[in-house]
């Protein structure tokens, strides 16, 4: 339900930025993430924490797409991208410290209420500290608010010239959609949205915009956040001490990969930092699922003599009645039904072990005996190394595909359609990132953890196409200057031509 409330958050904060402003936005987005907070660890029965859920999803859909678009606008243009990806920075260094924290509640009286309540902290502390902050001067001067947004253009830029060329570029931005606005009409926020798609400069944005968003999403890497104990479980490991324990790491990693991002990116620019990232996860992708699909093929077998040695009722029905039980192995065993486990052999977790009624007196027993129980994976010798490459993939993922498309969406639309175009791209976003995270488990039941891997694989494949062939680079580019850019098109191969044929030319 948050995921839900998130694409509803993303497609009114739309609305709203261009609206009320920036500033307000997030202020809004602040109260409801906070009431949702409250609400959930308050809340007295199940459906409560539903509602909270929403109300949280809602605040952090209209974050999502207002953070990076604000510090984006009141950012010098060299140092940008850095800025919105110390955005990137602060939600994934967040997820992990909230790891630690509820690591810390485990053991505390009301733990999941503390847990949900302290996330309202951060809400409370972002409110009061935007409060003295001010409005983006280019929302401003959009509304006809010179003098104000002078004011902070001033602050943003030392020198008296640049602040006389942002004013200039905002003065021609801001004439040409007062001209388009004229002839076509203010009207609805659907009336808005039909009008960025007959636009050639938006709509060539939206198609970046968009693409970069979705590809964010369909890499698969919030099922690898999501679920990431559980992948962790399907390489072998069968502790959820020591599942959760290398989830955590995976969090860290994340949080390490948008510093990179904030050291690289207005260096060698938003295009090339994501081509690079799609094609070390799409490898990343491809030998992980190599790893689970070795690890599915060399499980260890099933014993018969094993199955029955906690007594008859113990084995699992599915087992007893296949008519192929005895090439049956540990993974045979999980896949046949949720009602199986498998349980390692006392001797070598990789001899042949038992299929057993996924019971809680049976897992007791099996433990009894000091064997492992396995319920998601088997016991396998790639564990180590696909866990080494859900680390590799998440590094590629993080400085690249983790941030640059907030960066891109924050600076890729004109002034007037800045507000709905980061909406409607914020929406594919959080549209993606549902139907990803609901599918996850469906898939790997249906296709295996390998099947899973290699299709998303084939999804970060078209991405890349995608990205090649519509993502133009904006590095260092003033926002209005993107805008000019876009009104010619992008074409990757015609401007690689024209690159060669300058440097011909000086030669």
């Amino acid at each position: 339900m948050a995921v839900a409330g998130a694409i509803i958050g993303a497609a009114v904060g739309g609305w709203m930025n261009d609206r009320f402003g920036r500033k307000k936005a997030i202020l809004v987005a602040d109260f409801l993430f906070f009431v949702g907070a409250i609400v959930m660890a308050m809340a007295p029965t199940p459906w409560v924490i539903i509602i909270g859920r929403i109300f949280v999803g809602l605040g952090v859909g209209m974050a999502s797409m207002t953070a990076p678009l604000y510090i984006s606008e009141a950012s010098p243009a060299r140092i940008r991208g850095a800025l919105v990806s110390t955005n990137g920075l602060l939600i994934t260094g967040g997820q992990f410290l909230s790891y630690l924290i509820n690591l810390a509640f485990t053991k505390a009286p009301g733990t999941w209420r503390w847990m949900l309540g302290v996330a309202g902290v951060p809400a409370v502390v972002q409110f009061v500290l935007m409060l003295s902050l001010p409005e983006s001067p280019r929302w401003l001067y959009r509304k006809n608010k010179i003098d104000e947004a002078t004011a902070i253009l001033e602050r943003i830029y030392p020198s008296p010239d640049h602040v006389k060329e942002e004013l200039e570029a905002l003065r021609q931005s801001v004439e040409t959609e007062k001209a388009d606005e004229a002839s076509l009409g203010d009207g609805s926020i659907f009336m808005k949205v039909r009008n960025a798609w007959g636009n050639d400069v938006v709509r060539r944005g939206l198609y970046a915009g968009i693409t970069v968003q979705v590809a964010q999403q369909f890499v698969g890497i919030n099922t690898v956040m999501y679920y990431s104990p559980t992948i962790v479980q399907l390489a072998g490991f069968a502790s959820n001490k020591t599942a959760l324990a290398l989830s955590l790491i995976t969090s860290g990693l994340n949080a390490v990969g948008s510093i990179v991002s904030m050291l690289f990116v207005d260096r060698y620019g938003r295009r090339r930092m994501m081509l690079i990232s799609m094609i070390g996860i799409i490898v990343c992708l491809i030998v992980l699922s190599i790893m689970f699909f070795a690890a599915a093929a060399h499980a260890p077998t099933i014993s018969r003599y094993e199955s029955t040695h906690f007594g008859g009722n113990s084995t699992c029905s599915s087992y007893v009645a296949a008519p192929d039980a005895s090439s049956w192995n540990c993974m045979s065993c999980l896949k046949a039904s949720s009602d199986c486990a498998f349980c390692a052999n006392g001797d070598n977790k990789y001899h042949p072990g038992a299929c057993l009624s996924a019971t809680k007196e049976i897992k007791t027993a099996c433990k009894a005996q000091h064997r492992m129980w396995y319920t998601n994976g088997c016991p396998s010798k790639f564990g180590i190394l696909a866990v080494l490459l859900l680390g590799l993939y998440i590094i590629s993922y993080s400085p690249g595909m983790g941030t640059v498309p907030w960066i891109v969406n924050s600076e890729i639309y004109p002034l007037r359609y800045r507000g709905i175009g980061g909406g409607m791209a914020a929406v594919s976003n959080w549209c993606s990132n549902l139907v990803v995270s609901e599918s996850f488990l469906s898939l790997t039941e249906a296709l295996g953890s390998a099947g899973t891997f290699l299709l998303f694989a084939g999804f970060s494949f078209i991405g890349l196409i995608a990205i090649f062939w519509l993502v133009p680079e904006t590095k260092g580019l003033p926002i209005e200057e993107v805008e000019k850019m876009l009104e010619k098109g992008f074409n990757p191969i015609k401007k690689k031509k024209m690159k060669s044929s300058e440097n011909g030319g000086s030669a």
